[in-house]
């Protein structure tokens, strides 16, 4: 999608305090950031969300985890993190592609994040 916001950063359109890019995925700071540490993991390849996804994504599925675990650890929440992937508009997504939120910090989460 030529106008997808994420894709947009993910080429370089838009500038992004990135912190992780390899073939499947991009990873970036969130510019609204709900914990001390908020990043983003998105497939480079547009998919809209999970409900959208078939068996064909799940490379890239499983490494946007691998990726999140590796991130939390070097951004400041090793002792945990939280990851969250909103889908479609019941599930609060603002931006039509994939993403996920991996939310931590130096102290717990807590139950509930509100609107992230």
């Amino acid at each position: 999608m030529n106008d997808c916001l994420f894709c947009k950063i993910v080429r370089g359109e838009i500038p992004s305090r990135k912190v992780h890019e390899d073939d499947l995925v991009f990873a970036f700071h969130d510019i609204r950031p709900a914990r001390p540490m908020h990043l983003l993991v998105v497939p480079k390849r547009h998919i809209t969300s999970l409900m959208t996804v078939s068996g064909d994504d799940e490379p890239v599925l499983g490494r946007m985890l691998a990726v999140a675990n590796q991130l939390a650890e070097e951004h400041g929440s090793p002792d945990g993190f939280r990851v969250i992937i909103n889908n479609g508009r019941i599930g609060g997504q603002e931006v039509p592609h994939l993403h996920a939120h991996v939310v931590g910090g130096p102290e717990p989460v807590g139950p509930m994040l509100g609107k992230i």
